[in-house]
Protein backbone atom coordinates (compact mmCIF):
# COMPACT_ATOMS: atom_id res chain seq x y z
CA UNK A 1 0.00 0.00 0.00
CA UNK A 2 2.78 2.11 0.91
CA UNK A 3 4.60 1.78 -1.97
CA UNK A 4 1.94 1.82 -4.55
CA UNK A 5 1.44 5.46 -2.60
CA UNK A 6 5.22 6.17 -3.22
CA UNK A 7 4.97 5.31 -6.94
CA UNK A 8 2.07 7.29 -7.29
CA UNK A 9 3.48 10.69 -5.75
CA UNK A 10 6.83 9.91 -8.06
CA UNK A 11 4.79 10.07 -11.23
CA UNK A 12 2.78 12.98 -10.15
CA UNK A 13 6.02 14.86 -9.62
CA UNK A 14 7.18 13.70 -13.09
CA UNK A 15 3.76 14.77 -14.81
CA UNK A 16 4.06 18.06 -12.67
CA UNK A 17 7.72 18.66 -14.15
CA UNK A 18 6.41 17.47 -17.64
CA UNK A 19 3.53 19.90 -17.87
CA UNK A 20 4.67 23.57 -18.88
CA UNK A 21 6.00 25.70 -15.72
CA UNK A 22 6.87 29.18 -16.25
CA UNK A 23 9.26 30.50 -13.83
CA UNK A 24 10.47 34.69 -12.69
CA UNK A 25 13.70 34.96 -12.42
CA UNK A 26 13.11 35.78 -8.54
CA UNK A 27 10.94 32.20 -8.25
CA UNK A 28 14.33 30.59 -9.51
CA UNK A 29 16.78 32.52 -7.46
CA UNK A 30 14.94 30.39 -4.57
CA UNK A 31 15.29 27.51 -6.43
CA UNK A 32 19.41 27.55 -7.81
CA UNK A 33 19.91 30.53 -5.09
CA UNK A 34 22.45 32.27 -7.47
CA UNK A 35 22.80 33.79 -10.87
CA UNK A 36 25.72 31.96 -12.19
CA UNK A 37 23.12 28.48 -11.34
CA UNK A 38 20.48 29.91 -13.33
CA UNK A 39 22.31 30.31 -16.23
CA UNK A 40 24.32 27.23 -15.65
CA UNK A 41 21.22 25.95 -15.90
CA UNK A 42 19.99 27.51 -19.07
CA UNK A 43 23.34 26.49 -20.72
CA UNK A 44 22.62 22.59 -19.72
CA UNK A 45 19.12 22.96 -21.07
CA UNK A 46 17.70 21.96 -17.69
CA UNK A 47 15.24 25.44 -17.89
CA UNK A 48 14.73 27.80 -20.76
CA UNK A 49 14.95 31.55 -21.21
CA UNK A 50 11.86 32.87 -22.96
CA UNK A 51 12.50 36.09 -22.63
CA UNK A 52 13.98 38.97 -20.07
CA UNK A 53 13.05 37.61 -16.37
CA UNK A 54 11.01 34.62 -17.87
CA UNK A 55 11.71 31.50 -18.20
CA UNK A 56 10.26 27.85 -18.40
CA UNK A 57 10.96 23.80 -18.48
CA UNK A 58 9.74 23.63 -22.33
CA UNK A 59 11.46 25.47 -25.21
CA UNK A 60 8.50 26.43 -26.69
CA UNK A 61 5.80 28.16 -24.65
CA UNK A 62 2.18 30.16 -25.83
CA UNK A 63 2.65 33.87 -25.88
CA UNK A 64 0.03 34.08 -23.65
CA UNK A 65 1.14 32.15 -21.19
CA UNK A 66 3.89 33.90 -20.99
CA UNK A 67 1.46 37.39 -20.78
CA UNK A 68 -0.22 35.52 -17.83
CA UNK A 69 3.22 34.84 -15.90
CA UNK A 70 4.23 38.89 -16.55
CA UNK A 71 1.10 40.07 -15.48
CA UNK A 72 -0.85 38.00 -13.54
CA UNK A 73 -2.99 40.38 -11.82
CA UNK A 74 -3.80 41.74 -15.39
CA UNK A 75 -7.32 40.93 -17.44
CA UNK A 76 -7.83 40.46 -21.31
CA UNK A 77 -10.20 43.44 -22.78
CA UNK A 78 -11.30 45.04 -25.42
CA UNK A 79 -10.47 43.52 -29.18
CA UNK A 80 -8.02 41.24 -27.70
CA UNK A 81 -11.19 39.57 -25.39
CA UNK A 82 -13.53 39.71 -28.59
CA UNK A 83 -11.05 37.52 -30.44
CA UNK A 84 -10.25 35.22 -27.65
CA UNK A 85 -14.28 34.66 -27.40
CA UNK A 86 -14.16 34.22 -31.08
CA UNK A 87 -16.54 37.19 -31.38
CA UNK A 88 -14.41 38.49 -34.11
CA UNK A 89 -12.14 36.75 -36.56
CA UNK A 90 -10.16 40.42 -36.57
CA UNK A 91 -6.38 40.01 -35.03
CA UNK A 92 -5.61 42.80 -32.46
CA UNK A 93 -2.31 44.73 -33.80
CA UNK A 94 -1.94 44.72 -29.86
CA UNK A 95 -3.07 42.75 -26.87
CA UNK A 96 -5.15 44.78 -24.47
CA UNK A 97 -5.15 44.74 -20.78
CA UNK A 98 -6.96 46.02 -18.46
CA UNK A 99 -5.10 47.14 -15.07
CA UNK A 100 -6.66 49.31 -12.18
CA UNK A 101 -5.65 52.68 -12.25
CA UNK A 102 -2.55 51.89 -9.56
CA UNK A 103 -0.89 49.54 -11.49
CA UNK A 104 3.18 49.72 -12.97
CA UNK A 105 2.75 51.02 -16.34
CA UNK A 106 3.53 48.69 -18.69
CA UNK A 107 6.13 49.26 -21.38
CA UNK A 108 5.94 47.26 -24.32
CA UNK A 109 4.26 48.39 -27.43
CA UNK A 110 2.60 44.57 -27.85
CA UNK A 111 0.58 46.07 -24.97
CA UNK A 112 -2.00 48.51 -24.86
CA UNK A 113 -2.57 49.45 -21.13
CA UNK A 114 -6.34 50.20 -20.58
CA UNK A 115 -6.61 51.68 -16.77
CA UNK A 116 -10.13 50.73 -15.10
CA UNK A 117 -11.42 51.88 -11.12
CA UNK A 118 -11.16 49.78 -8.98
CA UNK A 119 -14.81 49.10 -8.72
CA UNK A 120 -15.13 48.43 -12.51
CA UNK A 121 -11.66 46.10 -12.51
CA UNK A 122 -13.02 42.87 -11.72
CA UNK A 123 -16.38 42.84 -12.80
CA UNK A 124 -17.07 40.26 -14.53
CA UNK A 125 -13.72 38.62 -14.66
CA UNK A 126 -13.28 35.39 -15.70
CA UNK A 127 -10.83 32.54 -16.46
CA UNK A 128 -10.57 30.57 -19.71
CA UNK A 129 -8.08 27.85 -21.02
CA UNK A 130 -6.90 29.28 -24.68
CA UNK A 131 -5.19 27.33 -26.85
CA UNK A 132 -3.75 25.88 -23.90
CA UNK A 133 -3.36 28.98 -22.19
CA UNK A 134 -4.61 29.83 -18.52
CA UNK A 135 -5.75 33.46 -18.88
CA UNK A 136 -7.79 36.41 -16.90
CA UNK A 137 -10.51 37.92 -19.24
CA UNK A 138 -13.85 39.22 -19.17
CA UNK A 139 -16.56 37.77 -19.69
CA UNK A 140 -19.11 38.00 -22.80
CA UNK A 141 -21.54 39.87 -20.90
CA UNK A 142 -19.33 42.44 -19.39
CA UNK A 143 -17.68 42.87 -23.24
CA UNK A 144 -21.30 43.40 -23.97
CA UNK A 145 -21.78 46.16 -21.85
CA UNK A 146 -18.26 47.54 -22.76
CA UNK A 147 -19.49 47.52 -26.53
CA UNK A 148 -22.01 49.30 -26.32
CA UNK A 149 -20.73 52.08 -24.05
CA UNK A 150 -17.63 52.64 -26.80
CA UNK A 151 -19.90 51.99 -29.56
CA UNK A 152 -18.33 55.02 -31.33
CA UNK A 153 -14.84 54.60 -30.44
CA UNK A 154 -15.24 51.29 -32.20
CA UNK A 155 -14.57 50.65 -36.19
CA UNK A 156 -18.25 50.81 -37.72
CA UNK A 157 -17.16 47.15 -39.39
CA UNK A 158 -15.73 45.85 -36.48
CA UNK A 159 -18.93 46.41 -34.72
CA UNK A 160 -21.29 45.66 -36.40
CA UNK A 161 -19.38 41.82 -36.90
CA UNK A 162 -19.15 41.72 -33.19
CA UNK A 163 -22.74 42.84 -32.14
CA UNK A 164 -24.09 39.86 -35.28
CA UNK A 165 -22.21 37.47 -33.40
CA UNK A 166 -23.78 38.35 -30.21
CA UNK A 167 -27.17 38.06 -31.31
CA UNK A 168 -26.46 34.43 -32.67
CA UNK A 169 -25.62 33.38 -29.14
CA UNK A 170 -28.25 35.89 -27.35
CA UNK A 171 -30.31 33.07 -25.65
CA UNK A 172 -26.65 31.62 -24.17
CA UNK A 173 -25.86 35.23 -22.02
CA UNK A 174 -26.79 35.67 -18.73
CA UNK A 175 -29.02 38.53 -18.67
CA UNK A 176 -28.61 38.64 -14.82
CA UNK A 177 -25.05 38.83 -14.98
CA UNK A 178 -25.24 41.75 -17.55
CA UNK A 179 -28.23 43.77 -15.30
CA UNK A 180 -26.19 43.45 -11.95
CA UNK A 181 -22.86 44.82 -13.46
CA UNK A 182 -24.58 47.89 -15.68
CA UNK A 183 -25.00 49.18 -11.63
CA UNK A 184 -21.84 50.17 -11.19
CA UNK A 185 -21.83 52.20 -14.93
CA UNK A 186 -22.91 55.67 -15.40
CA UNK A 187 -25.70 55.56 -17.99
CA UNK A 188 -26.46 52.35 -16.69
CA UNK A 189 -30.13 52.44 -18.63
CA UNK A 190 -28.68 53.68 -21.70
CA UNK A 191 -26.18 51.46 -22.77
CA UNK A 192 -28.79 48.68 -21.62
CA UNK A 193 -31.37 50.59 -24.19
CA UNK A 194 -28.58 50.13 -26.81
CA UNK A 195 -27.83 46.05 -25.79
CA UNK A 196 -31.40 45.84 -26.02
CA UNK A 197 -32.18 47.55 -29.40
CA UNK A 198 -29.18 45.85 -30.72
CA UNK A 199 -29.02 41.87 -29.31
CA UNK A 200 -32.11 40.81 -27.93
Amino acid sequence: MHALLLTNVCIWFKIKWVIKMLYTHKELLNKYKSNYQIEKAVKENKIFKIEKGIYANKKNVHYLEVLAKKYPKAIITRDSAYYYHNLTDVIPDRIYLATNRTAVRINNNKIKQISVSDNLFELGKETIVYEGATINIYNKERMLIDLARNKNQIGYDLYKEIISNYRKLANSLDTQKIEEYLQYFVNGDKIFEIIQDEVF
